[in-house]
Formats: C-alpha cells, structure tokens, sequence
C-alpha cells in the first residue's frame, strides 16, 4: 500500500484525482483535440503538395492562419472571465468543427484559407488556438499551488499522448483508404480532416460536461508579508478591487494586469516570442515534409516515426511534475529543453534515415517537458485574477512571433535551402533556454496566494515565498527580475 501511495503521488495522479471532474474533462478534451491537430499536422503540407500548390504557398497558408489564431485568440480570451469561460470554450469547439468539416470537403486554395483563418484548424500541429490559455487558467483555478504542477503536466502528457495517438492512426489511416478501390490519395487527406470534425464535436461534449467551478472566482488576495529586511512593504490588496479598477480603466488586455506583474512577465514573454520564432520555422507539418523530400518515405512509416516520438514525449511529461519538485520550475523548464534545442540544430545533418530518428525522438521526447513549469510558473507570479488575461497574451504574443517562421522556411525550401531552418530555429531555442535561466533563476513565487501543503509528506508550517530555481520547499533567495 505504501509503495501504491508513493506511486500516486509521485506520479501526480492523486493530485488530479482530488482536483475532480472538471480536470478531467478538460485533459479529456485536449487529448482528443490533440489527436486531431496530430492527425491534421501529419498530412496538411502533404495534401497542400498533391493538390499542387507551390512550397511558398504553403508556407504563406501557414503564416495565414497562425494570424487567424492570434485573432481568434485575441477575441476569445479577452472576453472569457467575463462572459463565461465555458461559453468561450464552446465557441471555439464549435469552429473547430466547422473548420474540420469544410476541409473534409473543399480543394479551393482561398476557401481552405479562410476555414483556417476564420475557425480552428491546426496548421502546425500545436495548440495555437483560444483553448489553451483558457483551459491553462481554469485548471489554475482549480488548484492550489501545490497540486498544480503535477495537474498541468497531466494535461501536457493527455496532450502528448492524443498527439502520438493522431500522428500513428492518421498515417495508417490514409494508407488504408488509398488502398480502397476507387480512394485517391486525395481522398484519404480528406478522410482525415473528417476525424478532425469528430474531435470537434467530442470537445463540445466534453465543455457541456464542465460544472461553475471553472468559472472565476472573486476572492481576497492573501496578504503579503516581506521578511527581507532590504525589501520595502508592500501594500494588502483585494482582487475584486484591482479586477474593478481594471474595468474601469478599460477592457484591454494590459488594462486588466498590475505594474508588477508586466514588469516581470515582460521579459518572460519576449524569451517565449524567441522560443515561439524558432519553433515557427520547424513546425511538425514543415518537419514532415522535410522528410518526406528527403527520404522518400511511405506516409505510415512517417506517421510511425512521429508517433514513437511523442510516445517518449508522453513518457516524460509524466516526469516533468515530479522533477519540479526536486529541482524547480526553470531548472526544469531549462534543463529538459536545452537537449531538444539542440537536436533541432543538428536535425538537418545526418544522411540516413536511423541518425535523423533518433534526433526526431530527442527533440521531440523532450520538448513538451517544460509546458507544464511554464504554466505553473506564470500562474505563480501573476495574481488569480489575471490568469487569463496573462495566459491569454502569452498565446498571442508566442503565435505572432511564429507568424513568420512557415513563410521563411517556405521561401528556403523552395530555394533548395530547407536545412537552414533547423539550424537557425536550433540556435534561437538555446538562445532562449540560456537568458530564461539567467533571469528567472531566483524569481520569487506564489506571493499572491496562500501555498498549501501538497498530497505527500507535510513539509512544514507557512513555507515562505518558494523560488523558481528552487527545491519546491525551502529554497528561499530575492528575486533578480
């Protein structure tokens, strides 16, 4: 039994188990919108080429619809704590929907585009949409800073895993109705981005399912008392205050967030807009095509690839919860990147078909591993009360700093010059890996409510303001940003 608990805890299954049915559901929902982004991903620059559009125009499709997400991002994110986050999620299930079935139809260059750009299709394979900055607020909601890693890495994992699942089934998929009498190669894309339309709608189940806790709740701001004797006090503040005010001043984004929380969420995000640049450039849709120009392989063997490789990345993100504990967010977030960077930057390289897998398996195995700190550590040092409205300009910042990135790499590719991508998009991650540990090694956490203890041993009576860099428990150093 104890070796069971130990187990559950580590794990972080127990934390998501007492966080209750709305988690649930939404990492049910991920995971499935996850196998359909990963269905999607696998094909889309592939059915573009077949139905004979040139590398350009697809990189420029790509960009396109990123910009549609930031939009679409920009809109629903902004208004969700106020008309209601499930309703927000709704609208944006329903699109998807939408988006799945005129893909599943369509073969018009400009119909396609204004599906992408108006509803919810992955261009990418990443979860670039309204959901996530949503969905990553609402499980902050629903746990407390002690549980909350181990949550979110569950949903990173849920999401890795309906990844793995869409990239084996889809490539399988579209062998086995190629090889139907009468199916053209055509026809099998199409098949796929139907699968899409039945993930829509099994997300729109899975909103309908979500009870009022995922809404936002008004409460106190825990008082905020500095032990530091060079530190000066700061001032007890309320949230519904500081939410009224905000209102007051306006509906904006920037409106919404306190100076301290800009101060140190702007250079947070200008690393996020360099990681974002860089991954623009190297998107799974772009990775496979890569491959499939260089080596000439069999849609199922590439599906097989892509699923192997992030079977090993939802290994990991398993691991990813209880590594915080033991090391903290960033040197987490750091530490597990820094090799995947690197297999970016050294994926163009070798000539056969084993050496480029196994860089596929590292920089895919590994990539996902930070989400999860990066997650918890926004929601630890933004107040409750700007979550959202944070999460929600993280995505539109990171999405527009990869808006660009399909659009240069198209315009390589179609010069003969498809390896520069890597390079190039390897060197700005370790770019960002090094200025995130060098800035937000020792930033304070969780000033802004109350830390409980977690589901494993007692750690402790009132643990004082964790940092980022820290052990979880007691390290305790000033902030440097």
């Amino acid at each position: 039994m104890k070796a069971a608990r130990w187990l559950l805890i580590e794990s972080g299954l127990q934390s998501v188990h007492a966080t209750g049915r709305d988690a649930a559901l939404i990492i049910l929902s991920r995971s499935c919108r996850m196998f359909a982004y990963g269905a999607s991903a696998l094909v889309l620059a592939l059915f573009f080429a077949e139905l004979g559009f040139s590398d350009a125009a697809i990189g420029a499709f790509m960009t396109l619809t990123l910009c549609g997400d930031v939009f679409l991002s920009l809109l629903l994110t902004q208004v969700a704590d106020r008309v209601g986050r499930r309703r927000t999620l709704m609208v944006g299930s329903v699109l998807m929907v939408a988006s799945g079935v005129v893909f599943g139809v369509c073969e018009r260059y400009w119909v396609l585009l204004g599906a992408a750009v108006v509803g919810v299709i992955s261009a990418t394979g990443g979860d670039f949409g309204p959901f996530r900055a949503i969905e990553e607020s609402v499980l902050a909601e629903l746990t407390g800073p002690a549980a909350r890693p181990d949550v979110l890495s569950w949903y990173v994992t849920a999401a890795s895993l309906g990844s793995s699942v869409g990239f084996e089934f889809s490539g399988r998929f579209v062998e086995a109705l190629r090889a139907r009498e009468g199916w053209t190669l055509l026809d099998a894309y199409h098949g796929c981005f139907w699968l899409y339309t039945v993930m829509g709608l099994v997300n729109i189940a899975c909103v309908l399912g979500l009870s009022e806790r995922c809404e936002l709740r008004r409460r106190p701001v825990v008082e905020e008392e500095e032990e530091e004797e060079e530190e000066e006090e700061e001032e007890v503040e309320e949230e519904v205050v500081a939410a009224g005010d905000a209102e007051r001043k306006g509906y904006g984004y920037f409106a919404q967030i306190s100076r301290d929380t800009l101060s140190v969420m702007a250079v947070l995000w200008f690393l996020l807009m360099v990681d974002s640049m860089a991954d623009g450039m190297v998107y799974m849709s772009l990775t496979t095509y890569y491959l499939d120009q260089k080596f000439h392989l069999p849609k199922s063997a590439l599906g097989d690839m892509l699923s192997a490789a992030y079977v090993l990345c939802t290994a990991t993100s398993v691991l990813a919860g209880p590594l915080v504990r033991r090391i903290g967010l960033v040197n987490t977030m750091v530490f597990t990147h820094i090799p995947s960077s690197a297999a970016v930057l050294l994926f163009p390289f070798p000539r056969g078909v084993p050496a480029t897998f196994a860089l596929l398996l590292l920089r895919v195995g590994l990539n996902n591993m930070d989400q999860a700190p990066r997650a918890a550590l926004i929601a630890a040092v933004v107040r409750p009360h700007e979550r959202t409205a944070v999460m929600g300009i993280t995505t539109l910042l990171r999405t527009l700093a990869s808006i660009t990135g399909p659009s240069v790499t198209g315009f390589l590719a179609a010069n003969g010059r498809f390896w520069i991508a890597f390079v190039a998009a390897g060197t700005l991650r370790l770019a960002y890996d090094l200025g995130l540990f060098a800035l937000f090694i020792n930033i304070k956490l969780h000033r802004h409510e109350q830390v409980e203890p977690g589901p494993g041993p007692d750690p402790g009576p009132d643990p004082e303001p964790q940092v980022a860099g820290g052990d979880g428990v007691g390290a305790r150093m000033t902030s440097t940003v």
